[in-house]
């Protein structure tokens, strides 16, 4: 092997000592410089230009503006939305109270009604009554205007007998 520029021939143990040294800092430099080529590598991959960073950016503004934007308009339509289901609420109860009270009118009509159909009722029962007594008191008297047209007749026969 040929000596090293600088080094003297024949030499030492510390020579070969130094040169070994010497390799293993190479190449640990090696290995250190394929490690950052492969970082370099993927810094070119993953790298994005200031242009595209700067598109992006603006993109990211427009759509918080937006989001605010739409935050607002959501804010407004829920305030709506309470104001509607409170006024919901507040016609359910008076829909509620409305009911109730047409039942009681209706119920008290409904009693009013029964009432009167039992008084209707009663009533025909009188009139029938009442009718079929008129038809008794007909037929007495028919009975004794028969008997005093007989009893006329009678009368009526003596007067000639007696005459």
């Amino acid at each position: 092997m040929a000596t090293p520029v600088g080094w003297a021939q024949g030499g030492s143990g510390s020579v070969c000592l130094a040169f070994d040294q010497l390799r293993d800092v190479i190449e640990s430099q090696e290995e250190l410089i394929h490690q950052l080529r492969n970082v370099m590598v993927l810094q070119d991959e993953n790298f994005v230009s200031k242009e595209e960073f700067q598109a992006v950016e603006k993109q990211l503004v427009e759509e918080k503006a937006a989001h605010a934007k739409t935050k607002v308009l959501l804010a407004k339509e829920e305030e709506k939305l309470q104001f509607a289901l409170g006024e919901v609420e507040v016609l359910s109860k008076q829909l509620e109270k409305e009911k109730l009270a047409f039942e009681k009118a209706l119920s008290t009509v409904k009693s009013k009604a029964l009432q009167e159909s039992s008084k209707k009722d009663q009533l025909i029962t009188k009139c029938n009554e009442i009718e079929s007594h008129i038809i008794k008191q007909e037929d007495i008297l028919n009975g004794k205007e028969n008997e005093i047209k007989e009893l006329q007749q009678v009368i009526s026969q003596q007067k000639q007998i007696f005459r």
